[in-house]
């Protein structure tokens, strides 16, 4: 067995099997290898994951035991619905930190809903995940799953207890402009990049003040930092002017915020065919040494976090039209779409979108055994 195909299997061998033991025909390893090679490949139900495994069968008996050959559909379904969800995440965590070390840069962390996992006849709604992305290496580094959008706030903080983001910059959207969750942040030993809206009447109205306060004199009384992009394509100008300041002594709760070093905002103004609309952005930060243009890069690099990684499971992965809901399997499931994803983009001997490497990956064994030694 190839050692970083080993390094999988050790990662995900301890799971616990959720099956009694005269159920266990075949071993829970050996489910999850084959359905992990079978999504790489393009598997988007367990269906087609058991049609996957009965097709390559050979080729999987070469790092998996299959005592007892491939399961049934229904077999992959059953032991996915009802393997824990936590633990399997545990094991996914612990895998990416020993393939990617230490994260660095921006950690991205933004909610999801699968829009087709829903029962309407149980009553159960589509499942809502919360993900970390690392924006740097584009790797998904861990997932939670809530009930509901809503519920993004109770989720953020056990999601990050999985991560080693010792002086990351974590950036959340407003639904986590929370003071336990900037508290939880640092605690990590990483600092905070929080949007402040309406969420936070008090402290959106403070800093909102501070910075319009400015604007009528230039900025001229604010000790600050500017930065200014510009980008232009097909008729379409968008410029965005970003604005920093340390003094944030004017924020009537900014003693309320755990290490509140600064504050910012970003003027987004978009022209297209002569007219222009304008949105103001405010954020708080914890890092100390944030500067606009760093923090201009920050806010960007979160923005990405819908078309690198939302968009991909989308279009790549079909997410969005996924019907697999029974128990567990629909977070299972977006689990393994995720740790696919990590691995193709960590393979860069093809050129493609991951929809494409995908398909060479069912064509070509020599190509997924590659994909595979990126895990």
């Amino acid at each position: 067995m190839d050692p970083e195909i080993s390094l999988f299997s050790i990662h995900f061998s301890q799971l616990e099997d959720p099956r009694i033991d005269r159920k266990k025909l075949h071993s829970l390893i050996d489910i999850v290898g084959i359905s992990v090679c079978a999504v790489i490949a393009g598997a988007d139900s367990w269906t087609d994951v058991a049609l996957f495994g009965r097709s390559k069968e050979k080729w999987l008996r070469t790092f998996l035991s299959l005592q007892n050959g491939i399961p049934s559909h229904d077999t992959f379904g059953r032991v996915f619905s009802l393997l824990d969800p936590q633990q399997f995440q545990k094991c996914f965590a612990s895998w990416v930190q020993a393939v990617h070390e230490r994260v660095k840069g921006v950690v991205a962390i933004d909610g999801k809903t699968v829009r087709r996992s829903h029962d309407r006849g149980r009553g159960k709604q589509a499942i809502h995940v919360v993900s970390a992305w690392a924006t740097q290496s584009g790797i998904a580094l861990a997932q939670k799953k809530v009930d509901a959008k809503s519920n993004e706030i109770g989720a953020i903080p056990e999601l990050l207890s999985l991560l080693r983001i010792k002086g990351c910059l974590v950036t959340i959207d407003a639904m986590g402009c929370q003071r336990e969750i900037a508290q939880a942040i640092n605690g990590a030993g990483a600092d905070y990049l929080l949007a402040v809206k309406d969420n936070q009447p008090t402290l959106r109205e403070d800093v909102e003040q501070e910075f319009r306060l400015a604007q009528q004199n230039g900025f001229a009384l604010m000790d600050h930092q500017y930065f200014e992009t510009v980008e232009k394509d097909h008729g379409r100008i968008e410029q965005r002017k970003y604005w920093i300041t340390q003094d944030v002594q004017g924020i009537g709760t900014g003693e309320k915020w755990p290490n509140l070093a600064a504050m910012a905002m970003c003027r987004a103004m978009r022209t297209v065919n002569g007219q222009t609309s304008t949105e103001d952005r405010f954020f708080i930060t914890s890092r100390k040494s944030a500067d606009a243009e760093g923090i201009a890069a920050a806010i960007r690099a979160h923005w990405r976090v819908e078309n690198s990684l939302h968009w991909v499971l989308d279009v790549a992965f079909n997410e969005d039209q996924s019907r697999v809901r029974a128990g567990h399997a629909a977070e299972n499931l977006a689990l393994i779409r995720k740790l696919a994803l990590n691995a193709i983009r960590a393979s860069t001997s093809k050129k493609g979108g991951i929809k494409a490497k995908r398909l060479q990956a069912a064509w070509d064994n020599d190509y997924l055994t590659e994909i595979l030694m990126a895990l």
